[in-house]
């Protein structure tokens, strides 16, 4: 490896639903984790690895700071804080025009992080660039920035920018992970966030965050060149059930075939996704079952 190389580990946090896995999938430039309209969409920390020729930063995409209402939810806000714990720098993202509740109290939760902390202002397409200036000097002020950095994840703004500002902050260090690395977690795990993604996106109210997905099966079937995927559904009330499944089957139909597209791409080749629906009766506050879907 050549001298001078750089690494290290970034914490991505921040409130509910201001862009956190929407920039993570940019800075790659592939999925690895969902992306939703409603909050509280990702429940693990989930890390990608950006490897470039002098650098390589494994990034930790964590859940939305709040406050939890349910055993999930604070498996979530623990996950997120124990993401800070053994990082080499953190990107605080906020909403660019916007300062809520939750980011006040995620400013008094940083004030002991001794990391340096990058405030990135995502969004900025939203907001006017006079707006932007003025919500960048009020925030800036807040506390000791390593940097203070308006982008947007959308379109791409800055993001070159918000890499260099990262690696000039990073340590030499090792390569952990290999260069076609985009994240270490496993297949099956990504599979079951794209099922998840595709009811998110077709769910309202409860549904969506009453949804656990289980990959029970992924198999290769060499003969007809695909691989064979077996995925259960979870809800929590019958009710729920019906809405996934939906009129004649189509919700579920709509769903496998969109997540099926996603992971194909993923694996590189023709996928048969095979979906199941069950009832497992209020399985979000319930240990066992957290510990059974991956919530450890």
């Amino acid at each position: 490896m050549a001298n001078g190389f750089k690494s290290g580990f970034v914490a991505v946090v921040g409130r509910p639903n201001v862009g956190k896995s929407t920039l993570l999938n940019a800075l790659l430039g592939h999925k690895v984790a969902i992306v939703s309209d409603k909050p509280q969409t990702t429940r693990n920390t989930i890390r990608g690895v950006l490897t470039l020729e002098q650098a390589q930063i494994v990034f930790l995409d964590t859940p939305g700071l709040h406050k939890p209402l349910h055993k999930l939810g604070e498996y979530m806000v623990k996950s997120a804080f124990q993401a800070l714990e053994d990082v080499d720098l953190v990107l605080w993202l906020v909403e660019a025009g916007k300062w809520a509740p939750a980011d006040q109290h995620i400013l008094g939760e940083l004030a002991v992080v001794q990391q340096p902390v990058i405030l990135v202002a995502n969004k900025t397409d939203q907001v006017s660039p006079s707006d932007l200036e003025v919500y960048l000097d009020q925030v800036a002020s807040k506390r000791e920035f390593a940097a203070v950095l308006g982008v947007s994840a959308q379109e791409g703004t800055n993001l070159p920018e918000l890499v260099e500002l990262i690696v000039d902050r990073l340590a030499e260090g090792p390569k952990y992970y290999p260069d076609d690395w985009i994240s270490d977690q496993p297949e099956r795990f990504i599979i079951a966030e794209f099922i998840r993604e595709e009811l998110f996106l077709r769910t309202e109210q409860e549904v969506p965050h009453s949804i656990a997905v289980d990959v029970e099966e992924i198999k290769e079937d060499a003969e007809k060149n695909l691989m064979r995927i077996r995925a259960t559904i979870y809800v929590e009330r019958d009710s729920q059930k019906g809405i996934v499944i939906g009129q004649g089957g189509r919700m579920l139909k709509d769903v496998g075939t969109a997540a099926r597209m996603q992971i194909e791409r993923l694996l590189g080749t023709r996928v048969h996704l095979e979906l199941w629906v069950k009832v497992k009766r209020d399985w979000r506050n319930k240990p066992g079952a957290l510990r059974e879907f991956g919530y450890e």
